[in-house]
């Protein structure tokens, strides 16, 4: 088995173009969030649905990460509707 280290960002290891792969790292990050706070606060698919302002299957493709169903605009969207506020800091 080889080993190789990486570079940071598992959307370039696995070949994504340097574009794509930040925007699909950031998303993925947003998406966590999310998560994290739906689970902090307890609520079932179809509470966080109803506070998100979508549909209970598009809470089960945020809970199983299909990363390529939301955008960054709809992610921090959920961010602000469930209270928090979102900055971007640009390295």
């Amino acid at each position: 088995m080889t080993v190789v280290k990486s570079c940071g960002n598992v959307f370039t290891d696995l070949g994504f173009d340097k574009q794509e792969a930040a925007n699909l790292k950031l998303r993925s990050q947003l998406m966590i969030e999310v998560e994290k706070d739906l689970m902090k606060k307890k609520l079932t698919q179809q509470a966080a649905a109803e506070v998100l302002g979508i549909s209970q299957p598009r809470v089960s493709d945020l809970k199983r990460g299909k990363v390529d169903k939301f955008t960054i605009d709809m992610l921090v969207n959920f961010l602000t509707k469930l209270g928090h506020n979102v900055s971007v800091r640009v390295a």
